[in-house]
């Protein structure tokens, strides 16, 4: 099945650019944004599998449409595309519930797999961008320096996590239901004091198990 997905640039180069480099392959831009304000709009009328956000535009910058699909779509996965490997805008985009940061300089098999992953419903992000943005939030963080006990099927479950699989995934990885793997999670997430499955990655990545 087609993965249907709005592309929001305002440099219409890129935007050409990548119809040019998704021809051929299972990835369909359904619609075209040239600002945050206009991504947001049509993100919700369109109801795209994947927004491929850039960090960087006019009348409404990327991350606060980010902020803005996230709080009408919370579960539309978005990935950030950015000229830039910046930490502040990778801390951001992380925080705000974004799927994963893309460079613009990313051959083409690594952005295909990167949306065909998210489209699924897996995070992207690196351990390495984990760990910077674990370093970045660790004052931050309401269990930052508490001793956590997780048992030993919840920092599997975890592991599983914060390398961005599913729910049904980690299910088949460790055989159990997703359903236990739901129940694990909310425990985990109660546990370390944070609200998502990102924000558990980046304490993953902290506490140095992924």
């Amino acid at each position: 099945m087609p993965i249907r997905i709005l592309i929001a640039d305002d440099h219409e180069v890129l935007r050409r650019g990548l119809v040019s480099l998704f021809s051929g392959s299972d990835i369909n831009i359904v619609a075209e944004a040239t600002s945050g304000d206009e991504a947001v709009q049509i993100a919700i009328e369109q109801q795209p599998d994947v927004v491929l956000l850039d960090i960087r535009m006019n009348n409404g910058d990327g991350l606060s449409a980010l902020e803005a699909i996230k709080e009408r779509q919370p579960e539309m996965p978005v990935l950030m595309l950015s000229t830039y490997d910046n930490p502040t805008y990778i801390a951001q985009a992380m925080a705000q519930g974004a799927s994963g940061y893309l460079l613009k300089g990313s051959n083409r098999e690594e952005i295909i797999e990167k949306i065909r992953a998210v489209a699924a419903g897996q995070s992207v992000w690196t351990s390495d961008e984990l760990r910077r943005f674990g370093r970045k939030s660790a004052a931050a963080s309401p269990n930052g320096d508490l001793e956590i006990t997780l048992t030993r099927r919840e920092r599997e479950v975890l592991e599983q996590v914060a390398h961005g699989l599913t729910n049904k995934q980690i299910g088949q990885q460790l055989h159990i239901s997703a359903e236990t793997v739901k129940e694990h999670i909310q425990n985990i997430l109660r546990k370390i004091g944070v609200s998502d499955r990102t924000q558990a990655a980046v304490w993953a990545a902290r506490k140095g198990l992924c």
